[in-house]
Parts: structure tokens; C-alpha cells; sequence
């Protein structure tokens, strides 16, 4: 395709996610204001990537901190927003830091103090969210929820911006089954939030196939790439 027919297309694919999300929305009685639209690139190029913005999708997903570089990199001056969303290990977390406007991965304690670290050197407090295991899928990582609640002074007392809670749930042909699993994280980011006195005002739930019903029980950041980009991944 050539750049103006994948505006194009990519315009009319936001313009229907846009549109489900503020129906979600008014379902639950919500201001769509308030939902994130995180445009998940990891299977397409900067060429398309870099068209998003003009699209009025500013905050980009990426699962692997190499590829995030690269398109940092490449696309730098655009006003884009990075968000890293899949797993991060220790020792890529300095050259990560730099680049990411939120990283919704914090599954271990470890490597909460290890960004934590890297901010220092950075002269910065960097925005994560922490990870939960919500589905409780072995393959999954993620704090167990018992872990968090356990761990509250060793978190707080952390030298990062905890700004909420990120989750998934497990694979379902229909959305509706996972509704208990978003509705579960987010009773539990409220229930920490009363207790710690911290606001924690996002939850990260909802990709491609559950969004909507992520929106109906409280997700700010939904994590959208297949049906923003599948078939466009000519980069």
C-alpha cells in the first residue's frame, strides 16, 4: 500500500476502535475521555507506525525493548508516546528508560528495584504499572495478587511512580468470559488504593479481542493491535 491508502486505512480502523470504545463506555456510564487507546505496533514497521499520530494516536505499545529502540529512534520528533507492554529483564532497563513514557510490565520485585535504579541515574522517577498474574496462567508472569499486598512497603517505599495495575485475561473465544478476570483486578487496584492512600489511577486490561468489556469494568489503557494493524505489517 502505498502511505496515503494506508491513512487511509488506518483511519478508518481508528475511527471504528474510537467508536466501540465510546459505546463501551456509555455502557458503563463513563467519559471516553477517560479510556487510552494504546496502538500495539509490535507487527509493523515505522513507516506505519509512524502514521498513527497523524491519526490521532499518540501513545504506541511495544513488546520488545529492542524493537522499541529502533523505533524510538526512527520516529523521534513525532510527539509519540512509548509505552513498553511485554517483558522487560534487568539488564536492558538503562537503555529502555529513556525512550518509554510508561512501562506496564513490573512483574517481579527485582525488577521494580532495578527501574528504580536506573531512574536514579537518570535523575528521574519513572511510571510503571504493576504487573498482575489476573488470569493465574503458569505460563503467564506477573505479581500473584497476594504478592502485592505482601510486598506493600517494599513497593511503596520504591524510588518509581506506581501509577495502577496492568493485566490480562485468559484467552476466551467469547469476551464475555473475561469479565470476571477485569472486574476482579480492578475491585483489587481499588481495595490497594484505599489501603496504601495512593490514587492509582490507571488499569491496563483489554486487547484486540476483550477491550470493550475491559472499558465496562474500568480499564484507562486498552492495548489494541490486531485489529488496528493486521495486514499492514509491510512496515
Amino acid at each position: 500500500m502505498t502511505d496515503d491508502e494506508l491513512r487511509t486505512v488506518l483511519a478508518d480502523r481508528v475511527r471504528a476502535v474510537r467508536t466501540r470504545i465510546a459505546a463501551a463506555c456509555a455502557r458503563a456510564d463513563r467519559d471516553p475521555a477517560g479510556v487510552t487507546l494504546v496502538a500495539v505496533t509490535k507487527t509493523v514497521g515505522a513507516r506505519v507506525a509512524g502514521l498513527l499520530p497523524e491519526m490521532g494516536v499518540a501513545d504506541l505499545g511495544e513488546n520488545r525493548p529492542q524493537t522499541l529502540w529502533a523505533k524510538a529512534a526512527a520516529l523521534a520528533g513525532r510527539g509519540i508516546r512509548w509505552h513498553l507492554i511485554g517483558h522487560l529483564q534487568r539488564n536492558k532497563v538503562e537503555q529502555t528508560l529513556p525512550h518509554v513514557e510508561l512501562i506496564h510490565s513490573i512483574d517481579s520485585l527485582r525488577l521494580l528495584h532495578a527501574v528504580a535504579a536506573a531512574g536514579a541515574k537518570l535523575g528521574r522517577r519513572p511510571r510503571v504499572l504493576l504487573q498482575i498474574n489476573a488470569s493465574r496462567e503458569g505460563q503467564k508472569q506477573g505479581f500473584d495478587y497476594a504478592e502485592v499486598l505482601a510486598a506493600a512497603d517494599e513497593i511503596r517505599a520504591a524510588s518509581v511512580e506506581v501509577v495502577g495495575l496492568m493485566g490480562m485475561a485468559a484467552f476466551a473465544d467469547d469476551p464475555e468470559a473475561t469479565r470476571p478476570t477485569f472486574a476482579e483486578l480492578r475491585r483489587f487496584r481499588d481495595h490497594v488504593r484505599g489501603e496504601w492512600g495512593v490514587t492509582l489511577p490507571e488499569l491496563s486490561m483489554g486487547m484486540s479481542g476483550d477491550f470493550e468489556v475491559a472499558v465496562e469494568e474500568g480499564a484507562t489503557l486498552v492495548r489494541v493491535g490486531t485489529t488496528l494493524l493486521s495486514g499492514m505489517n509491510d512496515g
